[in-house]
């Protein structure tokens, strides 16, 4: 198994919780699917899209859990990302950690596996 993870303000996981559903924040929304990041890529998506912005949190989720809405598709130079079309279940999360800012203004994801 293979875990992904999705970046986001603590106040939309609430939301999501209370709805048993997260459907996206607004760039998720207009792209048409769900971002997520490998372990590899959630640094660099905290950096280039989460620069500065406080009370965030990092959602590991299975990526085996999604099945045929997740999509691995080309992105940031070429590397394949996982897009998942349609909500993601609350039930599916199997961890959820803080991402406090660094002392540079980029979240700090700490250890991701």
């Amino acid at each position: 198994m293979s875990r992904i993870y999705k970046i986001l303000p603590r106040g939309e996981w609430a939301t999501a919780q209370a709805a048993g559903r997260f459907a996206g924040s607004a760039v998720d929304l207009q792209d048409g699917y769900i971002h997520f990041s490998t372990a590899e890529q959630a640094q660099e998506t905290a950096r280039r899209h989460f620069h500065g912005q406080a009370e965030l949190v990092v959602l590991a989720i299975e990526a085996d859990d999604l099945g045929a809405a997740l999509r691995w598709e080309p992105s940031r130079g070429g590397a394949l990302f996982p897009h998942l079309y349609g909500p993601l279940d609350v039930t599916q999360v199997r961890a959820v950690t803080a991402a406090p800012l660094g002392e540079d203004g980029v979240p700090q994801l700490g250890s991701l596996a």
